[in-house]
């Protein structure tokens, strides 16, 4: 049965509204009875529905991040002028999970959820943006790593209805790297005795896990120059172990274990080329958008070298690279210098005609 965890509601996350779809059939042949998808909009829909951007989160995120680093009348997401709508993906604890699958979907509760795919999500996605908005075309879908999965997804699936693109430190095909680290991610919470095969009763009796599965983003979500020049003291810590103990092992064991799970399998096996029975140049190749990729010069999960190769398969499409010594969880803006160069390279595709 669905537990309750006081990290995922308005307190912690802000505004959002319960969307729901209705009973949604998944990939892998799984159905989630009620789908509920939980959105937050900045902006307002023009006339003629023609103003609208899609924001897709990523692992462990909700929109709350794009609330405050990335969407702003100063920023290239300036609500003064488009409708921003940010859906969070399936299972990221706000939008139906496995740990608030209650009512209709009591039966898909905690170990029973069922598998889910990037494809689902966007498919999900375009089906609210269609129904509670009238929404058919976007003037731009972005969103960063697992968001940036969903963005490339959209630019293959549904190519006639996104005007730009721009995935961001994120790759089209997972690679078998990516594939080991977050098979290592998900047999940090599962070794856990307190997870008990995903029927456990709180996300405290996993808090080993969860801590094991920071220490995991804590070698792979930051740079080795992050470590090598303790950019930690920058963010008012005085030791590597008061920067894990102090920001990311409670940013983790705040989260509900299954819910990072789920995300966890759709992440690893994200592939856009599952629509063109694996070939990735066809599905690339279907790219109709005006498309900037935007990769993290430090990032150690999807480095700009992965991105090159998939440029080059992919039509319409230029490449930035963002200089961020975080890395991957430069994603969080933390950097000054990093929400900068995200406006420009932004701002840049939003001033192109498409």
């Amino acid at each position: 049965m669905a537990i309750e965890n006081p990290y995922y509601t308005h307190e912690f996350h802000g505004d959002y509204e319960l969307l729901g779809l209705g009973e949604f059939a998944l990939e892998e042949g799984g159905v989630i009875p009620d789908l509920q998808l939980a959105v937050a909009t900045f902006g307002t829909l023009d006339e003629a529905k023609s103003n609208a951007i899609l924001v897709t989160t990523w692992y462990s995120g909700t929109h709350q991040i794009f609330r405050d680093v990335y969407i702003g009348p100063e920023r290239a997401l300036n609500p003064e002028k488009y409708f921003i709508v940010v859906v969070n993906q399936i299972g990221n604890g706000l939008s139906t999970s496995p740990h608030n699958a209650s009512g209709a979907n009591a039966g898909i509760a905690m170990s029973k959820f069922p598998h889910v795919r990037i494809g689902d999500d966007v498919r999900a996605q375009e089906q609210l943006l269609r129904e509670h908005f009238g929404i058919e075309s976007l003037q731009l879908v972005v969103g960063g790593s697992m968001g940036a999965q969903q963005t490339y997804e959209w630019m293959v699936r549904f190519p006639g209805k996104v005007r730009r693109a721009a995935p961001i430190a994120g790759t089209a095909q997972n690679t078998p790297h990516d594939f080991l680290f977050t098979k290592a991610l998900i047999e940090a919470i599962t070794s856990d005795p307190g997870f008990k095969g995903g029927e456990y009763s709180s996300n405290a009796d996993v808090v080993d896990g969860l801590k094991r599965h920071a220490g995991l983003w804590a070698v792979m979500g930051f740079s080795t120059e992050f470590w090598k020049q303790e950019v930690w003291r920058a963010l008012d810590f005085d030791s590597k172990e008061a920067f894990m103990e102090g920001f990311l092992e409670p940013y983790f064991t705040a989260m509900d274990p299954n819910d990072l799970l789920c995300m966890a399998w759709k992440w690893q096996h994200g592939d856009v080329a599952r629509n063109t029975n694996g070939d990735l140049a066809e599905a690339l190749g279907r790219n109709e958008s005006v498309a900037r990729i935007i990769p993290i010069n430090e990032d150690m999960f999807f480095p700009v070298r992965d991105h090159e190769y998939e440029l080059e398969l992919t039509p319409h499409a230029t490449i930035r690279v963002i200089d961020d010594v975080l890395g991957h969880l430069g994603l969080f803006g933390v950097a000054p210098t990093y929400i900068g160069q995200v406006d420009q390279y932004l701002q840049e595709l939003l001033d192109v005609e498409a």
